[in-house]
């Protein structure tokens, strides 16, 4: 069975009260498309159909296995779609599915709120107290001393 007919044909799953039980299986979800890699694909994915060496341009830091990893994953999960073009060389696109798609509000929103709160989200630089002043003066005086 392709990864694409296992999508369509799944299992009633009742939903789970708790998703911050590792029983859940509504966790299993959320762990599919929470993770770093898996949320910049389906971005990409949300902004057009790409092929895979268009995705690992549009991501840097991502490797080739790990994209791959990834696709294949969010493939199996129902939730990308791979399109394999009979031409020389073969061309494979790779797109969101309609249940994809229903993660456009989401991961919009997700990237809408890092955009808005990045500077309050970063690390703000500590300040420098007088004792570590005086001790890097103190070094450089004597590095400057000894030559």
């Amino acid at each position: 069975m392709e990864p694409s007919q296992a999508a369509t044909e799944r299992t009633f799953v009742p939903p789970c009260p708790d998703v911050f039980s590792a029983r859940c299986l509504s966790r299993r979800a959320l762990d599919l498309i929470a993770d770093k890699w898996s949320v910049l694909v389906l971005g990409a994915l949300l902004e057009r159909t790409h092929r895979h060496s268009e995705l690992r341009r549009r991501i840097e830091g991502i490797s080739q296995k790990m994209l791959t990893q990834t696709l294949r994953n969010l493939e199996h999960s129902g939730l990308v779609n791979r399109e394999i073009y009979p031409e020389v060389p073969p061309r494979v696109e790779y797109s969101l599915t309609p249940l994809g798609e229903t993660l456009r509000g989401p991961i919009g929103a997700l990237c809408v709120w890092a955009q808005d709160h990045i500077s309050d989200v970063l690390p703000q630089p500590s300040p420098i107290s007088a004792h570590t002043l005086n001790e890097r003066h103190q070094s450089v005086a004597a590095r400057e001393s000894a030559s």
